[in-house]
């Protein structure tokens, strides 16, 4: 897939909506194609209306899974998510509210299984970011919230979610390639990341004996509204052109990844952190 480097400078409130990004992210709506490597599965995906969790949401419906797209507010975005798993066959519950709540992330796991009828692939993805130059520009409450949503949601997801996995059962992290190499404007964000993958592969070794597989994704720069909703302008506009493959990524380039560990073809992947990083190696 060929992009461009360069893209507008803009900005947006966060968390940002996928809908006035330019250009938007291709998530595979016009391109992915299932093969059915997901049917009859239930997926629960965090940050699944847009971005890499659009991506998933979508990806996993064509290959035959339902689908609980978990959101904070944008209600417009998972709208569109919905429309698109319903076109696939599929069922989709749309649960928007704050992963960074525990009693929040306790009910996504509550309505999948009561409405959905299981739960075997959950996917932590939602994140929070934002780009501070110094220390002493973190606000108390944004290390906090960044905490919450990227690191202490997936605690409570997955300790919730744990009584209703069942052998070939697989949980996915969100990591980064800031877990390995982290970018010191993003200091918070990076030490969330970290420790999601050092987590997931805590828990590949605590549930192995259950036939539950874990495993976290690192993904480079990835146009999404994590994007312009957290960066200068001017970075915006060259995010991504510093890989080795001179670009940004987009979602639907991450989607593959998030198939393959969560289908039964991955049944020995487990402990894995997967580089999807445009050539930045993550050791």
């Amino acid at each position: 897939m060929s992009g461009d480097a360069l893209r507008p400078p803009q900005t947006q409130d966060p968390p940002g909506l996928q809908s006035r990004m330019e250009p938007r992210p291709d998530c595979g709506e016009t391109s992915y194609r299932g093969h059915d490597r997901l049917a009859g599965k239930v997926a629960l995906v965090t940050g699944g209306d847009s971005g890499i969790g659009r991506a998933v949401a979508i990806a996993y419906a064509r290959e035959g899974a339902d689908v609980l797209v978990s959101y904070l507010d944008e209600h417009e975005d998972a709208e569109d998510v919905g429309r698109y798993v319903e076109a696939a066959g599929r069922r989709v519950v749309l649960a928007p509210g704050d992963v960074s709540d525990p009693a929040h992330c306790r009910e996504l796991v509550r309505r999948c299984v009561e409405e959905l009828g299981a739960l075997d692939v959950l996917v932590v993805n939602a994140a929070y970011q934002m780009t501070r130059e110094s220390l002493q520009d973190v606000p108390d409450d944004e290390w906090d919230r960044t905490i919450g949503t990227n690191l202490s949601a997936m605690f409570h997801l997955c300790k919730a979610a744990e009584p209703h996995l069942r052998p070939g059962s697989s949980v996915i992290g969100s990591s980064s390639v800031n877990s390995d190499s982290p970018n010191p404007t993003l200091a918070p964000y990076a030490a969330t990341k970290a420790a999601i993958a050092n987590l997931c592969a805590s828990l590949a070794q605590l549930w192995g004996e259950r036939g539950i597989r874990v495993n976290s994704v690192a993904p480079g720069p990835v146009w999404t509204p994590l994007i312009p909703s957290t960066m200068p302008a001017e970075k915006v506009a060259e995010f991504g052109a510093n890989t080795p493959l001179g670009r940004a990524g987009e979602p639907v380039e991450l989607a593959p990844v998030y198939v393959l560990l969560a289908s039964d073809e991955a049944s020995y992947v487990s402990g894995a952190r997967v580089a999807v990083t445009g050539g930045r190696p993550v050791l």
